[in-house]
Formats: C-alpha cells, sequence, structure tokens
C-alpha cells in the first residue's frame, strides 16, 4: 500500500523472497494476505477518511493511529519470522518518513520523492545483484520450492546450456529491476496527482486515504503481473535449454 508497498512486486510472493531461507506456510496463507491487506490499507484508510475529522480523532492523531497499523504488523512479522527482513525493514523505515514528514508538514512533492525513490532504490540493488554470484531472481527460485534445482543444473550441464541459462537468469534480473523501476514512476505520478492539500489537514488526510486505496490497483497488480511474466520467462527457456519438459523439473 501507499504505507509499505515498497516491495510492491515481492508482496505477492512472500517477504522472505529475498532472504535465504524458505517463506514459512502462514506467510503463503489466504489469512496472511488479508490480514496484509487489513492493516496496511483497510484499516488505515477506514481512519484516514473516516475519522480525522475534529469531531473524531482530528487529522493529526488520526494520522498516528492510522500509521500505527502497518508499524505494528510490519514488526509482527519480523518477530513472526524471527530474523532480519530486508522488505519488513524497508517498510517500517516508509511509514515512519511518512509519518515524519508529514507530521512536519512539508511540502508534499517531498513524499513524492520518497515515493519514488524507494522503489528506486530497490530497483538499483536488484540490478547490480544481476553482477553478483547472487542475483535476486536466483534467491526467488530457491524460496519457490517449485524446481529440482541440482536436477536443472545437471541437465544444463549436460547440453553445455549453464551460460545461456545464466543469461535468461540475468534478462529476469533485469525485468525484476524494471517492475520496480515502473513502480518508482507510478508511485511518484500517484502522489503527485492525489497529494495537494497541506499536511495537518482532514483534506491531506482524505487524499493519503485515497492514494492508499488506489496503490494495489494502480500499482501493485501491474508490477505483480511485470515480476509474474520474468518468473514464467524462466520457466519457458528451461525446456528448450533442457531439452525436457518443464514438469520433469517440478519436485514430486
Amino acid at each position: 500500500c501507499h504505507f509499505s508497498r515498497v516491495g510492491t512486486p515481492l508482496v505477492f510472493l512472500g517477504a522472505d523472497t529475498i532472504s535465504n531461507q524458505a517463506p514459512k506456510p502462514q506467510q503463503q496463507s489466504g489469512k496472511g494476505l488479508l490480514a496484509n491487506l487489513a492493516f496496511n490499507i483497510v484499516l488505515p484508510v477506514l481512519i484516514l477518511s473516516k475519522f480525522s475529522s475534529e469531531a473524531h480523532l482530528g487529522p493529526v492523531w488520526g494520522l498516528v493511529v492510522a500509521l500505527a497499523f502497518p508499524i505494528a504488523f510490519g514488526i509482527y512479522e519480523l518477530v513472526q519470522s524471527g530474523k532480519l527482513n530486508f522488505l519488513s525493514i524497508v517498510g517500517i523505515i516508509s511509514v515512519l518518513l511518512t509519518g515524519g514528514m508529514s507530521l512536519l508538514q512539508l511540502d508534499p512533492k517531498y513524499i513524492a520523492i520518497k515515493e519514488a525513490a524507494v522503489p528506486g532504490i530497490i530497483a538499483v540493488l536488484i540490478l547490480v545483484s544481476g553482477h553478483t554470484r547472487f542475483p535476486l531472481v536466483k534467491t526467488i527460485l530457491q524460496n519457490m520450492q517449485l524446481l529440482d534445482l541440482p536436477k536443472l543444473q545437471q541437465k544444463l550441464q549436460e547440453r553445455q546450456a549453464e551460460q545461456a541459462f545464466e543469461a535468461t537468469l540475468s534478462n529476469a534480473n533485469r525485468i525484476i529491476g524494471g517492475s520496480f523501476i515502473f513502480s518508482s514512476a507510478l508511485n511518484y505520478g500517484l502522489a503527485t496527482w492525489i497529494l495537494v492539500s497541506q499536511p495537518g489537514t482532514e483534506q491531506y488526510n482524505a487524499e493519503l486515504a485515497r492514494m492508499t486505496a488506489l496503490s494495489y490497483p494502480v500499482i501493485a497488480l501491474p508490477c505483480t503481473g511485470i515480476m509474474m511474466a520474468a518468473v514464467w520467462y524462466i520457466f519457458s527457456q528451461i525446456p528448450k535449454l533442457t531439452g525436457e519438459s518443464l514438469e520433469s523439473f517440478f519436485h514430486e
């Protein structure tokens, strides 16, 4: 969402996508997704839009209470995972930056810049990882736990297709990095279009609520589609490079 969608294209694969361990089962469940949507979108939008008037919480406390839900959820996920998680930490920092800028009543253009900068930085990190031994896309394949990677590696060696597969992974890594660049542009456009009121006002909170509500259909879904296209691209190349069906590499 607006508060913690920094990993938008990765959210639907689970927060552990870029860690070295497989995601926990509960993070993949529908209940986990519903909790994510409730704490990061539904509750903040409800508070910002319905309870930020002077008759209720007021603009300042309305913002503080709305921010508390995604922060609490991010901390809860960190505690549940039992380890530091890059996306959760960046999400919490992003929320704090949004809250700090809003409470300091900075010009909304700075929030728009922040909205673009966070996924932009992640895009740079992803693209840089493509020039290391551990590109992000490799970690995604490992954590998906769908493919028998040792068997795949053996078949690639037999057909001397290892370099071709590495090139495929590099292309997919660029696609994923591009999804974050796309997210950065959409974030900036959405923020500059919607946030026009001065922070600290009921109107500003209502605009923040609107932007949060629009973030998933406008940003998350297209970016997630690009992400899944990158994974499908890898899957489509495996039969061509190994001479065997993709199904033969799935775990039984």
